[in-house]
């Protein structure tokens, strides 16, 4: 039988597609099936305490968690993040990702120490109006000492689980801390001990076992001890420093609504914006995309294919969030009910948590492929921090920041303002290039010293 050529050509070529496909597919499935379904569980636990406890309780809830993300956030201002694009490709080289773990161990040792006795000092002065015992509020403080440590070593040790492409392990533990917390609030429930603070005790266990799992699976997957250098250190800084001060005051810009209110208003208030900060968890997975599937998937993409892909990616995100934006404006009893009865007034504030929720998911979705292709640019920073204080300067000098629907009001005014600036970061990278590391990259591939 005669053959030809191009059909052998054709078959010859299949292989390898089909093994790209495939790969890809096995990557996105198992990341929407595992990731699923910690994310589902940890919506249930979080719905649950909006349901099941009091509005002062959860006042309390709402207060811990809020300051828990501008502590974990200062305790790393970004240097974790740096050890992927530091490694790159040189993913077998476990000697050089454990001495880069252990420069970035060294640094965030020196911010937890930094940071920890602010948390002491503040943290009691913002609550102070709320009355609540010194007792109550001292427990507050050591609860976030402890869980923002344990958070910090899951962010450093979490990430060469990531660089050593053991997603598998990385998902599971998140799982279990999922499944495992949501039973535990079952068991407290049902023999009646649920308050604010098993609560808040519960959810930390979880951050406590995720991040001694991550720590001894990361010992086991480099295998060497990692020494710390001033070099390594400097190598760290030196990619982190540009998106530094925008993370710092991110740090304080992303839990800036549940501060002002904690500062300006009651219980009640403090319990309606918590509990409508929820709802902005149905972003929780596609944002958990960005440092598992899209920085990595971006960072190694080919300059020729890039643009296809940045407009293709945030234009389906854009209509998802658009999709989301209108239910919340014509079905807002739906998200109401999950929420329940002790907030059904709050129908229009709905439709501006779900807006927030949107346009911030925009927002870091840019900056997450704008910071993998290595446009980052100090302007962006220092035009983000000042249009931010600018918006919240006014809305603190002219409204009333004691309720639920003015605060949500200034965040939606910040949050169009820092997604125009994502867009122009991008604009500006596609015309002018990256940053330029070379300084950087050629000492990393060379080993050569460097400034």
């Amino acid at each position: 039988m005669k053959t030809f050529p191009i059909n052998r050509v054709g078959f010859d070529q299949l292989p390898p597609l089909k093994a790209f496909v495939v790969s890809k597919l096995h990557r996105v499935s198992e990341f929407l099936v595992k990731q699923g379904i910690t994310t589902a569980g940890n919506l249930i636990y979080g719905f649950l305490c909006v349901r099941l406890l009091p509005i002062s309780d959860y006042a309390e809830f709402a207060v811990v968690f809020g300051f828990l993300g501008t502590l974990t956030v200062l305790m790393d201002i970004g240097i974790s993040s740096t050890l992927l694009p530091l490694v790159g490709e040189r993913i077998d080289d476990r000697q050089l990702i454990a001495d880069y773990v252990a420069s970035l161990r060294q640094l965030a040792h020196w911010l937890y120490i930094a940071v920890a006795p602010l948390l002491v000092v503040v943290y009691p002065l913002v609550v102070r109006r709320q009355q609540w015992s010194w007792k109550v509020v001292a427990g507050m403080v050591a609860i976030l000492l402890a869980a923002g440590w344990c958070a910090r070593i899951s962010g450093a040790y979490g990430a060469v689980l990531i660089v050593r492409r053991d997603r598998t392990v990385w998902y599971r533990m998140q799982m279990i801390s999922s499944l495992g917390t949501l039973f535990l609030l079952g068991v407290v429930w049902s023999v009646h001990w649920l308050n604010a603070f098993s609560a808040i005790l519960i959810n930390v266990a979880g951050i406590i076992f995720v991040s001694t799992a991550y720590y001894i699976r990361a010992g086991r997957l480099l295998g060497v001890k990692g020494h710390p250098s001033k070099q390594k250190r400097q190598d760290i800084v030196h990619l982190a420093m540009p998106s530094m001060p925008n993370t710092i005051f991110y740090a304080f810009q992303g839990q800036i609504s549940i501060l002002l209110i904690t500062w300006f208003g009651h219980s009640t208030a403090i319990a309606g914006l918590g509990a409508l900060s929820r709802l902005s968890r149905f972003f929780v997975l596609l944002a958990q995309m960005g440092p598992l599937l899209i920085e990595p998937y971006f960072a190694r993409l080919p300059a020729d294919r890039l643009k296809r892909n940045y407009l293709g990616l945030l234009s389906i995100e854009a209509g998802f969030c658009i999709v989301m934006t209108v239910s919340a404006a014509y079905l807002p009893g739906v998200f109401l009910w999950v929420l329940g009865p002790q907030y059904s007034n709050l129908r229009f504030e709905v439709l501006l948590m779900i807006a927030v929720a949107s346009i911030n998911h925009l927002s870091e979705l840019l900056w997450t492929v704008n910071t993998a292709r290595r446009f980052v640019y100090w302007w962006n920073g220092a035009i983000t921090i000042f249009y931010t204080l600018l918006i919240e300067t006014l809305f603190v000098w002219k409204v009333d920041l004691s309720t639920v629907r003015s605060v949500l009001l200034m965040s939606v005014t910040t949050a169009v303002g820092l997604l125009l600036i994502n867009v122009l970061t991008g604009i500006c990278g596609f015309a002018r290039g990256p940053r330029d590391a070379a300084n950087v990259l050629v000492a990393l591939e060379t080993g050569a010293p460097h400034e």
